[in-house]
C-alpha cells in the first residue's frame, strides 16, 4: 500500500511489432540505407500502414538510389509480420512511396547558414543551419546505472523481453505487437522504493489461452525484469487485461512515423519539445539537438553537479547557433542552475555541424534506436550515452 506523502509515476514502452514502431523502423532503416551510400543527404521519411498496405512518403535529396519497397518489406519481416496469422505480412502487403526533393527554401538555410551568408563567419563549422526552428529537451537522473528515470528503464526491458521471448521461442505462441507499463512509487525524497503495478499487453496466436498466456509472461517476462529488491506482496500484475489480443499490428490499429515521441525519449518524466526522431537525417535539430541534449544532462549526473538535471536547446531555422540554452537540476544542484548553462556553453559546442562531427550522426545507426528508445542506449555504441566531458565541466565550473 502506497504510504503517506508517496506518490507513483507511470511510464509505458511497446515492442518492435506495435504498428507505430513498425512505421518508424522503416522510416530509419531508409535513412540508414541512404547514409550508407551518402553522409551528406538530406533525409525527411515519413511511414504509415494500415491493414495489408504501406505508404512511404516524405523529402529526400541524395546522390544515390536505395530499393525503398524492399527496405520496407525486408524490416516488416524481420520484425516477424510474415504470415496471415500474424495479422500483417511483409511479403504480400501492397508498398506505395511518394518521394520529392527537400524544399529549395529548407535547404537554402540548411547548406548555408544565416551567419554564413550574412558574412558573419566563414567557418566551415558554422556552415550548416539548423533544419528547422523548435525546442529540444534532454534528461539524466540517477535512478538507474544509465541514468535514466527507472518507470522507462523497466518498461523497455519488460518490452524487448517479450520480443526475446517470442523470437527465441520460449514462448512461441507470442506475435509481434505489444506493449508494457510500469509504475513506481517514490518516497518523499523522490527516490523509487518499489514496482507498484506492472500492465502488459501482447498480441498472440488464437490456440493461446488466457491462463497460459498469464503465466508464462509473468514467469518468462515480467519477473525476470524487476529487480528483486522492489518487488512485494502488493505487487499488481495485469496481462491482456482484454482477455483477448489476436488481431494486432497494422491490421489491429494504423500505424504512423513519430507518434511514439514519448516512448522514444523519457516516458513522460520529462518536457519533451515535440519533434519526432526517426526518419529524419542529422541536419534536422528534432533529432540531433535532443541528442545532444541528453549528452549535457547525462554528463552533468554523472559529474555529480546534480541528481536529476534537464537541459533545454532552442534553434531558429537556417542559424547555427542555438537562441537559447537552459538547465534546470530540480533543486538537486551543488552549483547554480545559470553557472551550470554557462559551463554548458564552454564545454559542448552547440552549433549542428558540431553535434553531428562530436556524435558521430552520420553513420548507418538509426533502425536500431527505433525501438526500445533513444536514450539510455548503452548497449549500442552512441556517443549521446557516454560521460566524457564530466571532467571538462567540473574544470570550467572550478
Amino acid at each position: 500500500m502506497k504510504k503517506r506523502n508517496h506518490y507513483l509515476f507511470t511510464s509505458e514502452s511497446v515492442t518492435e511489432g506495435h504498428p507505430d514502431k513498425v512505421c518508424d523502423q522503416i522510416s530509419d532503416a531508409v535513412l540508414d540505407a541512404i547514409l550508407e551510400k551518402d553522409p551528406n543527404a538530406h533525409v525527411a521519411c515519413e511511414t504509415t500502414v494500415t491493414t495489408g498496405y504501406v505508404s512511404v512518403m516524405g523529402e529526400i535529396t541524395a546522390d544515390c538510389y536505395v530499393d525503398i519497397p524492399k527496405i520496407a518489406r525486408d524490416v516488416i519481416i524481420d520484425i516477424g509480420y510474415n504470415s496471415h496469422e500474424a495479422s500483417f505480412d511483409g511479403n504480400t502487403c501492397a508498398v506505395v512511396t511518394s518521394i520529392d526533393e527537400q524544399s529549395p527554401d529548407i535547404a537554402m538555410g540548411v547548406n548555408r547558414s544565416n551567419e554564413v551568408q550574412n558574412g558573419l563567419s566563414d567557418s566551415e563549422i558554422d556552415l550548416i543551419g539548423a533544419g528547422d526552428q523548435g525546442m529540444m529537451f534532454g534528461y539524466a537522473c540517477d535512478e538507474t546505472e544509465e541514468l535514466m528515470p527507472l518507470p522507462i528503464s523497466l518498461a523497455h526491458k519488460m518490452a524487448k523481453k517479450l520480443t526475446q521471448v517470442r523470437k527465441d521461442g520460449t514462448v512461441p505462441y507470442l506475435q509481434p505487437d505489444g506493449k508494457t507499463q510500469v509504475t513506481v512509487e517514490y518516497d518523499e525524497n523522490g527516490a523509487p522504493v518499489r514496482i507498484d503495478t506492472v500492465v502488459v499487453s501482447t498480441q498472440h496466436a488464437a490456440s493461446a489461452t488466457l491462463e497460459q498466456i498469464r503465466a508464462d509472461v509473468i514467469q518468462y517476462v515480467i519477473l525476470p525484469t524487476l529487480p528483486e529488491a522492489m518487488v512485494d506482496g502488493d505487487l499488481k500484475i495485469f496481462v491482456n487485461p482484454t482477455g483477448r489480443f489476436v488481431v494486432g499490428g497494422p491490421q489491429g490499429d494504423s500505424g504512423l512515423t513519430g507518434r511514439k515521441i514519448i516512448v522514444d525519449t523519457y516516458g513522460g518524466y520529462s518536457r519533451h519539445g515535440g519533434g519526432a526522431f526517426s526518419g529524419k537525417d542529422p541536419t534536422k535539430v528534432d533529432r540531433s539537438g535532443a541528442y545532444m541534449a541528453r549528452y549535457i544532462a547525462k554528463n552533468i549526473v554523472a559529474a555529480g553537479l546534480a541528481k536529476k538535471c534537464e537541459v533545454q536547446i532552442a534553434y531558429a531555422i537556417g542559424v547555427a547557433h542555438p537562441v537559447s540554452v537552459f538547465v534546470d537540476t530540480f533543486g538537486t544542484g551543488n552549483r547554480n542552475d545559470f553557472l551550470i548553462a554557462e559551463a554548458v556553453k564552454h564545454v559542448f559546442d552547440l552549433r549542428p555541424a558540431a553535434i553531428i562531427r562530436d556524435l558521430d550522426l552520420r553513420r548507418p545507426i538509426y533502425r536500431q534506436l527505433a525501438a526500445y528508445g533513444h536514450m539510455g542506449r548503452t548497449d549500442l555504441n552512441v556517443r549521446w550515452e557516454k560521460t566524457d566531458k564530466t571532467e571538462a565541466l567540473n574544470a570550467w565550473l572550478r
